[in-house]
Parts: C-alpha cells; sequence; structure tokens
C-alpha cells in the first residue's frame, strides 16, 4: 500500500484573493475549477503539493487543529524578498539552523505559512538517506 499526502483543504472569503496570492508567492497552478457540493473548489498545485480552495469563508477565524501549511523553497532569501516586495509582513527574520532555515508568514484567511528550505549540504550525521527523503528536492 502507498499513502501519501495529497492536499490542504483551505475555505476561502475570497477565493480570487487566496488564488492570486498563492499563484503570485509561489507560482500556484490551477488544476481543476470546478463546482461540487454547492460551491466552487479550485485545486491549485504549489511544486509537488496541492491546495484544495472552497469558496466558503472559514467558520472558524481561528486555525483549529492546523498549525500551518510548510512550503519547501530552495532559495528562502529570495522567497522572502519577492514577498516583501507584494506587502506580505513579516513579523521576524529568517531562523537558520543550519540544514533547516525557515520563517512564518501570513496568508488570507489566517492561514500560517512556514516557508523553509534545506541544506542538504548540512544534514546531521545519521542515516542519511532517511533524512533526505524531508526534502522534496
Amino acid at each position: 500500500m502507498i499513502n501519501h499526502v495529497h492536499h490542504a483543504h483551505l475555505f476561502a472569503s475570497n477565493i480570487g484573493t487566496s488564488l492570486k496570492f498563492y499563484q503570485e508567492m509561489f507560482g500556484g497552478e490551477i488544476l481543476a475549477d470546478l463546482e461540487m457540493a454547492g460551491s466552487r473548489n479550485v485545486f491549485l498545485a504549489v511544486g509537488k503539493g496541492k491546495l484544495h480552495f472552497y469558496e466558503q469563508p472559514p467558520g472558524d477565524e481561528g486555525r483549529g487543529a492546523i498549525h500551518h501549511i510548510g512550503i519547501q523553497t530552495d532559495n528562502l532569501e529570495a522567497l522572502v524578498a519577492h514577498m516583501k516586495s507584494k506587502g506580505v509582513p513579516f513579523r521576524k527574520e529568517i531562523s537558520d539552523f543550519g540544514f533547516w532555515k525557515y520563517v512564518m508568514a501570513p496568508a488570507p484567511d489566517n492561514v500560517l505559512l512556514e516557508l523553509f528550505q534545506i541544506v542538504l549540504e548540512k544534514l546531521p550525521e545519521g542515516n542519511m538517506e532517511k533524512l533526505k527523503r524531508i526534502s522534496l528536492f
């Protein structure tokens, strides 16, 4: 049996704003835009991962059981600079742990993003094959 995470499902109070954000910030590509269960549903690819947007405002202004969505990049500094140029506010600078660099960023509808970069050359010693599987690159 093969299992993998297929998508994160996000409510969108303004689906156009949400789609534009993920397209402009991360190069998102719409894979499907259709009517299901009485609402517009859009599947958006971001690299190898997918987001599923449901055109309906979040029922809870908090994040419920979801803390954040992790988005891996191969150039964190460039991504942060791009997002800042588009007006995305960052509360903190990039945290650098050698093999893992990250920063948290806001997205529409109170979604919290973890933007991160894995530096394979700096992975801690140990079972390198398993550790390398953390990365999508």
